[in-house]
């Protein structure tokens, strides 16, 4: 009888033990992201530019949200208007944790995109969206901290000209850490997916 009731303490131990690995291994279970993880790389690093109200800004004013960062140009016809009006559906989708997703849109045509011409264009997709510019340099550096291409493409008319520009959107976590770069149309469902897992 004694040794019965040592076995069935063992086997309700070892049991209790397997449930709580199973728990741990489920707590550490990496996300399943729709987005490109590129968690670690040295992608993003440098975000110092200044936004439309003239405040200088850096990755450390974000900290505390989702950070949402895509490079284009006011007067991009097609990709920048898509992807921002995507955003404004993700953060609908997202309820009241869409007051903790930042959308940051850094113009690539600062010759162009003055502040007051940046903050009427992003604030019509949401108030809440930010505009960041920098000078030529600035922007040179700041693209070249997220390997972002973009180059001025001249048009049929004197000193008219459009922009190329890397299409993708780079995600970071509240603790102000790059996480994800999702593709051009990744879709609403997909991003406000990973969003909630960041959360």
């Amino acid at each position: 009888m004694a040794e019965f009731a040592v076995s069935r303490r063992f086997v309700l131990r070892a049991g209790a033990a397997a449930v709580a690995a199973a728990m741990l291994a489920a707590c550490q279970k990496k996300p399943s992201f729709n987005s490109t993880d590129v968690s670690g790389s040295d992608l993003g690093t440098d975000l110092s530019l200044t936004d439309f109200n003239g405040q200088p800004r850096t990755l450390q004013d974000f900290k505390g949200k989702v950070l949402v960062v895509f490079f284009g140009f006011v007067q991009c016809p097609d990709v920048c208007p898509t992807t921002l009006a995507e955003f404004v559906q993700v953060k609908s989708s997202l309820g009241k944790d869409g007051d903790k997703v930042q959308v940051a849109f850094v113009t690539v045509d600062p010759e162009r995109d003055t502040p007051e011409i940046l903050r009427a264009y992003v604030t019509q997709f949401d108030p809440s969206f930010l505009g960041l510019r920098g000078d030529a340099d600035a922007t040179a550096r700041v693209a070249k901290s997220f390997k972002v291409f973009y180059a001025k493409v001249p048009g049929k008319e004197p000193g008219s000209y459009t922009m190329d520009h890397t299409a993708g959107v780079y995600i970071y976590d509240p603790d102000g850490h790059l996480r994800l770069f999702a593709r051009h149309n990744a879709g609403v469902d997909a991003l406000a997916s990973d969003i909630r897992q960041l959360l």
